[in-house]
């Protein structure tokens, strides 16, 4: 019998009705989302069998949906349905990035600018991707700011919104840090380019309070009431640069990394506290016990 020699796949996507291994062509230079920007996603984790909160996930794409303008063509429970369905395909062995995506292909009648909810188009895809992450971050603060529900799509994750995160992690890594810790318009910290933050002083839990100038995370919400069932005492507050600078511990959450301590931010160094590991330990505990969204 011949032996498949041929690469293993690395990346399935789910469209119109089919799967299709690689990374396959879907948006020409026509479509809406090419070129004014009519995408949302979102992101959720299988690892060891588990995919936390995939549920939560698949719901808040379609949030995402309507808030962009777009109409959701799969309901959320269809959407999870398909990402086991995708996890199957793989290894079993690598953690995978599940990311399901809306995107517009037509502008609305008299105005091209506007997106045509009817035009909606749908994919799913899944690839391996490392856990990684938990040896520590750095931060600097970014001379960029977060825009304002008013100035900005901030209450969707929608593609748009990532420029501008990418340019502030560019500028912090320019600089020596891994990431950028990002102020709103009036210059309280919201959370880095990527992921929510939190910081501990004298034993208390505290991140910066949801005012829909970025996205209050599944998982930032998820750690935040697996801290306060464990007794920790837990406040989301307007926080500015100094209050992180006169921190105890600082750490992020985010769906692509769970949990990771930072060891530093701009001039200060950190040591990964107690609470941080912490953190992580009653997140992972719930995920490998009822909280993993097994199939």
């Amino acid at each position: 019998m011949p032996v498949d020699t041929s690469p293993r796949t690395t990346t399935w996507t789910y469209v119109d009705g089919e799967w299709i291994a690689g990374n396959p062509p879907l948006i020409g230079p026509t479509s809406h989302a090419m070129w004014l920007g009519s995408t949302v996603f979102d992101g959720a984790r299988w690892f060891d069998g588990i995919a936390p909160d995939l549920d939560l996930h698949c719901q808040r794409i379609n949030r995402s949906a309507v808030a962009m303008g777009l109409k959701p063509v799969k309901t959320a429970e269809e959407i999870e349905a398909l990402a086991w369905e995708g996890v199957k395909k793989f290894d079993g062995k690598t953690p995978i990035y599940i990311k399901p995506m809306y995107w517009g292909e037509h502008g609305s009648p008299g105005s091209v600018v506007a997106v045509d909810g009817e035009s909606t188009r749908f994919a799913l895809c899944l690839f391996e991707a490392a856990m990684g992450g938990h040896g520590g971050s750095s931060l600097t603060v970014s001379p960029y700011r977060r825009p304002t529900p008013e100035t900005a799509m901030t209450d969707a994750k929608a593609g748009a919104l990532y420029p501008n995160s990418g340019r502030a992690i560019a500028e912090a890594r320019s600089r020596g840090f891994d990431n950028a810790l990002m102020r709103d318009m009036n210059g309280n910290v919201v959370e880095t380019a990527s992921s929510n933050v939190f910081m501990v002083k004298d034993g208390v839990v505290f991140t910066p309070i949801a005012n829909r100038t970025f996205l209050a995370g599944i998982t930032r919400l998820r750690v935040l009431g697996l801290l306060r069932k464990a007794g920790f005492d837990v406040r989301e507050a307007t926080l500015s640069v100094e209050d992180f600078m006169g921190a105890d511990e600082i750490f992020t959450s985010g769906n692509y990394s769970k949990v990771v301590g930072v060891n530093r931010l701009d001039g200060r160094n950190f040591q990964e506290g107690p609470i941080t590991r912490k953190a992580l330990e009653l997140y992972m505990n719930w995920a490998y016990g009822r909280g993993g969204n097994e199939e």
